[in-house]
């Protein structure tokens, strides 16, 4: 039986996989057409897989196209010289790989040529391939090099600047060597070392490698219910599309917990209850997508600030490549680019682990989250069936706000405009755990607004944040709220609204919008410390 692949490629013999048709398609025809190639994009998003399918496929139908994968992963620390005898070495075995592969050997010439061939550097590479174009007229060299970051940072400028050469050369016979290339990595060419200079690889053809689509996770889904007979619930499949993004690692992720770990009997369907236990899973394990997720964050200590106001702040940040912060982020798979040109987090997961990421494991406020007189803690927030007192709770949080006053301006490590957004996140998230429900992130918009859905008892409880933008956006975001209560068949919401102004209004009201209750909060948030206190 296949399985749901996250270490490593995949192989359609050993785990489900999205055929990504138009994408191969796409690829193989740019090569046909003798393109030079880059992608670039986070890691464990498929490219390694993608890029030897097209390869294979297209060696396959194609047989006077020659292919060699080279991986520059292992090279970033060697002296250029030692580079290019390991890159001669490389080339060799790629060629003896693939001659075996075809059930052929290689000519006498070319095999005498390769033996007597050591690269040096780049003017030596491009002559190996000016006279391998001669050896082999009639085969199409096309090279994809994976983890290109890899490279020696003293050899990319003439590295590149060598296949630049090559590409832009004239041929009076044959095939230009290499015909094409693809090159794949995380960092962007332009964000390589080559000494400030104007990019010495100008000539690529850029190739994008989306996340998976509703579609395409259907499709993989169903692959599995089709070869062991149970079925996921539609909801299951949309949720897990919307939640992950596509991202697919984090798509095969849930699925792998669902279908493997957690032994649910064949004969039942995978429904929302199932999803919501993985879910949990999935945001609360150290898998090492999240490990690479949360040391990029932290690289650098403008990241807490931005990602924060993208998802806090209706005006929230232009995705501008050209701003390094961003451009930064979104190599990193962190943020996208939105519909209306802003950035967004990449998906519900990452924020919620952003916002895990960023929250101090002791904010100094825990004691108080509560009432002193009751000592009942979470308790005096369920109701007599069991269930979570939403209005109750949320009130104790108004109340919370206002007893530790200044105080809030003393949580480590959190920007001070979006600390009452930080503490909601952590006092439902403390609360969520010791009633052993379920709480997970929905970006709506993409920026200035979060959604807390919150599942426990049978219930859904949906909670929506925000910053104080002015009368006009408090009201369209009860609208907004409204909306989003409709889609997911729940009657009642809960709108936050956290007010920085020097002299803000605290206002609770429960109104009735399109025949749903929407309990709303302008919380004011203590500006700065009163003088007269030390």
């Amino acid at each position: 039986m296949r399985q749901f692949g996250t270490q490593g490629r995949v192989y359609p013999e050993k785990h489900y996989v999205v055929p990504r048709t138009e994408e191969l398609a796409d690829f193989i025809n740019r090569v046909k057409n003798g393109k030079y190639i880059v992608l670039f994009a986070p890691r464990q998003t498929g490219k390694t897989t993608f890029f030897r399918w097209a390869l294979e496929n297209l060696s396959a139908a194609e047989p006077d196209y020659f292919p060699i994968h080279l991986d520059f992963e292992i090279y970033k620390n060697v002296e250029p010289r030692a580079f290019y005898e390991y890159l001669t070495e490389d080339i060799r075995e790629e060629f003896e790989t693939v001659f075996h592969k075809r059930g052929q050997t290689p000519s006498e010439a070319l095999a005498r040529f390769l033996e007597n061939t050591t690269l040096t550097d780049h003017v030596a590479m491009m002559r190996f391939f000016r006279q391998l174009a001669r050896v082999i007229p009639e085969q199409r060299v096309v090279i994809v090099i994976d983890e290109f970051d890899g490279i020696p940072p003293a050899v990319v400028t003439d590295f590149l600047y060598a296949l630049r050469r090559i590409y832009l050369s004239e041929v009076a016979e044959g095939f230009r060597c290499p015909y094409s290339v693809g090159i794949t990595g995380v960092k962007s060419v332009a964000q390589l070392d080559y000494a400030r200079s104007v990019s010495p690889f100008n000539i690529q053809d850029e190739f994008s490698l989306p996340n998976f689509t509703l579609a395409q996770v259907q499709e993989l889904l169903e692959q599995y219910t089709v070869e062991v007979g149970q079925a996921f619930a539609p909801a299951v499949m949309v949720t897990l599309h919307r939640q992950t993004g596509g991202q697919p690692f984090l798509v095969n992720r849930l699925a792998q917990i669902l279908t493997e770990e957690m032994d649910i009997p064949k004969s039942e369907t995978i429904g929302m209850a199932h999803f919501l236990t993985a879910h949990t899973q999935i945001l609360r394990e150290r898998n090492v997508n999240v490990r690479h997720l949360t040391t990029n964050v932290r690289r650098n200590p403008r990241f807490q600030r931005v990602l924060m106001k993208i998802t806090s702040n209706d005006k929230g940040v232009e995705f501008n490549l050209y701003d390094d912060v961003v451009s930064e982020l979104a190599t990193y798979g962190v943020v996208k680019k939105g519909s209306d040109d802003m950035c967004e987090i990449a998906n519900p997961i990452y924020l919620y682990c952003i916002l895990q990421t960023f929250k101090p494991t002791i904010n100094g406020l825990e004691e108080d989250y509560y009432p002193q007189d009751t000592g009942n803690g979470e308790k005096d927030y369920l109701t007599e069936a069991g269930g979570i007192d939403m209005e109750k709770l949320l009130d104790n949080f108004r109340d919370f706000i206002a007893r530790v006053g200044f105080r809030i301006l003393q949580v480590p490590d959190t920007p001070q405009e979006y600390v009452g957004q930080c503490l909601l996140f952590a006092y439902l998230d403390q609360f969520v755990r010791q009633v052993r429900g379920a709480m997970y992130l929905e970006v709506q918009t993409g920026r200035g607004r979060a959604d807390l859905v919150i599942f426990h008892a049978g219930c859904k409880h949906i909670v929506e944040t925000k910053l104080w933008q002015g009368e006009k956006s408090y009201q369209a975001g009860k609208q907004q709220l409204a909306a989003y209560l409709k889609s997911e068949g729940t009657a009642a919401g809960y709108y936050v609204v956290f007010d920085h102004r020097q002299s803000p209004e605290l206002r609770v009201e429960t109104e009735q919008i399109d025949g749903l209750t929407i309990r709303s909060y302008v919380i004011p948030v203590v500006q700065e410390r009163p003088s007269a206190l030390p």
